[in-house]
C-alpha cells in the first residue's frame, strides 16, 4: 500500500496542530530560571512536525529499512513536501529528540482503547488517517 502525497500532507497537518498545542502547553507550564541565564534555542532546519511525519509515513511504505526509505523515497520523491531536507545522518541525530513528543502524539491521537487483545496490520490506518 503506497501512501499518497495528499495523505502525507494530511498527516503533517494533524501532527503540526498537535506540536503547536504541545509547545503552548510546555511554555505555559515551564518554570523561568531566576539567574536570567539565556539558553540557546536555535531553530532546526526541519520542524518537529516534518520529522515526525517522515517517521510515521515510513511505516506505510514497503522499504525494509528507514535509511533506504529516507534516501530513495523522501529525498528523491518528496522534495516538494519537505524542501529543507537534512542529510540522513543529521536526520537520525534529530529523530531521537522528538521521541517523547512522537510517543505522546501516538498515544493521544492514534491509539484506540485497549481491549486486552492487540494486533498490527499494515492494512489498517490509525483513526485520524482513515
Amino acid at each position: 500500500m503506497e501512501i499518497t502525497k495528499d495523505k502525507i500532507t494530511e498527516i503533517f497537518c494533524i501532527i503540526d496542530e498537535f506540536c503547536q498545542e504541545y509547545d503552548k502547553e510546555i511554555a505555559r507550564m515551564s518554570i523561568c530560571e531566576q539567574g536570567g541565564r539565556k539558553h540557546r534555542n536555535r531553530k532546526w532546519t526541519m520542524s518537529w512536525s516534518e520529522i515526525m511525519t517522515i517517521l510515521i509515513c515510513f511505516h506505510f511504505n514497503t522499504f525494509r529499512n528507514f535509511k533506504h526509505n529516507y534516501l530513495f523515497y523522501v529525498k528523491m520523491h518528496l522534495c516538494e513536501l519537505f524542501p529543507k531536507q537534512l542529510s540522513y545522518n543529521r536526520f537520525v541525530e534529530l529523530e531521537s529528540r522528538v521521541a517523547v513528543e512522537m510517543m505522546l502524539f501516538l498515544q493521544l491521537s492514534c491509539f484506540g482503547r485497549c481491549t486486552g487483545i492487540s494486533f498490527v496490520s499494515t492494512q489498517l490506518l490509525p483513526r485520524h488517517f482513515a
